[in-house]
């Protein structure tokens, strides 16, 4: 299951729909983890000798024999299933939704599923490795207590589940943190320290301050007990969604679609699991090149929470096993995607979580035939809602600009009594509303008697922007249109 070479800009495997739907709706090794009423008293004691300070040696093993995990690799499906044992009292089972407007849009017959793990407590799926990663802890660890360097939701988990636990926690946050997301580290009642200009600079911190000695470092992406609990929801999705064909996964350190991947390959070998990264920081694509994990150049994106230079290497020999391909997505369809999901679901997810959605929407990298196929199941992860007010008003009008609804042009007029009235009145004969406007006289290098005039203007669409644009050539204006929202204005706009 090794990765082959890139195809259509996707680095795997061909993407070809499966040719049946048909299947075993679940194989023993999730099914005897589902937690139901009717649970064997033998699974229920499993549970309680799980959940004691010393599971990660002493959990009851299941009566039959686990599905295979290659030898070498460091994190296994028993890791995996004992972890579901472990956590599912303490974390959201999110739920999963069809959605009919995103099947629709995406032109699938069949369906697109959201897992809506920003319905966890502190908002995305960090929960599920976190509290695991807590839980294996011997009692002089849990004395100790642990520290992480995390800029969000990482820090989020472990404050939450730490003060559930009653284990000490310390998170360093970079100061480029979130200011909301560290007033409520702080409300967890846990030690925020801030640190560094960014996410290294507060891990070497958190890593090699001597007031933190003794302390176990806990990685938000490459302990084993992190892709292990992060794994649980591969074997939630095939409970929720049996006969899925295709589960696209947002990729940052790489832990989470190493344990979804490990988990839907073990139970059912036919899934196939693809992953999802910005273009401003494609660190599993180049660690799939290089055969290794390695640094990727980065720079700041929407989907800041996979901002990873490079990937965990005890994630990535799982990756390299298990996954299908991935593939990398721009910043106008991470914008875009948050605003469908706002508009069509009524679901605030950040750029990170909301990723997955970007690469399969209509013109992304996953908008190919074998995922349109009429017998094609999609879930989706929806690995995070933590996303600043702030942030998400810049994300929606990127998300507009991306979608036509949002348009700029620059043009000139009389600078004459009347002369801005004209054209103000022009655009709202064509059915536009101005959102912005400016004048400018003095950088000017025509006329005298002319003024240069920049408008935003919203739209209903691509279409009404065409017809908003022949409109005003009728009325002999001269523009230059721009809606670059990949980086930057166009060539002829002098904005």
């Amino acid at each position: 299951m090794a990765m082959r070479s890139a195809v259509q800009g996707v680095v795997g495997r061909p993407l070809v729909a499966p040719q049946s739907s048909a299947r075993p709706v679940l194989s023993w090794a999730a099914a005897r983890w589902k937690g139901s009423a009717a649970t064997p008293k033998s699974e229920s004691a499993a549970a309680a000798a799980a959940n004691k300070d010393d599971t990660k040696t002493k959990a009851t093993e299941p009566d039959k024999p686990e599905p295979a995990t290659p030898p070498e690799l460091p994190v296994s499906f028993l890791d995996i299933s004992k972890a579901m044992h472990r956590i599912r009292d303490g974390i959201v089972r999110s739920d999963m939704k069809r959605s009919h407007f995103l099947s629709d849009l995406c032109g699938m017959e069949a369906s697109v599923y959201l897992k809506q793990e920003f319905s966890q407590f502190t908002g995305s799926f960090k929960e599920r490795g976190a509290r695991n990663a807590l839980m294996c802890l011997d009692e002089e660890e849990r004395k100790r207590g642990v520290i992480a360097a995390s800029a969000g939701n990482h820090a989020l988990a472990l404050a939450w589940h730490g003060t559930q636990l009653g284990i000490p926690v310390t998170v360093v946050m970079p100061t480029i943190a979130p200011l909301t997301k560290v007033n409520k580290c702080k409300a967890f009642g846990v030690n925020v320290v801030q640190f560094g200009q960014h996410i290294l600079e507060a891990k070497d911190h958190a890593t090699s301050a001597p007031q933190f000695k003794g302390m176990r470092y806990i990685n938000g992406y490459d302990d084993v007990e992190i892709v292990a609990g992060a794994g649980t929801m591969g074997m939630e999705i095939l409970e929720q969604v049996p006969d899925v064909d295709y589960i696209v996964v947002p990729v940052g350190g790489a832990g989470l679609i190493a344990g979804i991947a490990l988990a839907t390959k073990t139970l059912q070998p036919e899934v196939k699991v693809l992953g999802v990264e910005p273009h401003f920081c494609p660190s599993l694509t180049a660690a799939l090149k290089a055969g290794k994990p390695v640094h990727a150049e980065t720079t700041a994106t929407l989907a800041d929470g996979l901002a990873v230079p490079t990937v965990g290497g005890q994630a990535f020999k799982v990756a390299q096993a298990y996954v299908d391909g991935v593939s990398l997505v721009s910043e106008k369809y991470i914008a875009l995607s948050v605003l469908r999901l706002l508009e069509m679901e009524k679901f605030v997810v950040e750029g990170g979580g909301a990723s997955g959605l970007a690469a399969i929407l209509p013109g992304g990298p996953l908008d190919i035939p074998g995922l349109r196929g009429k017998i094609s199941k999609v879930v989706i992860p929806l690995c995070g809602g933590n996303i600043d007010v702030p942030v998400l008003g810049r994300v929606i009008d990127r998300g507009l600009a991306a979608d036509m609804r949002l348009v700029r042009f620059v043009t000139t007029v009389s600078d004459r009594p009347g002369g801005i009235a004209e054209l103000t009145a022009s655009i709202s004969q064509a059915g536009g509303s101005i959102r912005d406007i400016y004048h400018e006289r003095a950088w000017l290098h025509s006329n005298m008697d002319q003024v240069q005039i920049k408008v935003v203007v919203e739209t209903f669409g691509e279409a009404h922007r065409e017809s908003l644009h022949k409109a005003l050539e009728a009325k002999g204006y001269d523009m230059n249109w721009g809606n670059d929202t990949e980086g930057g204005a166009s060539a002829k706009e002098t904005w």
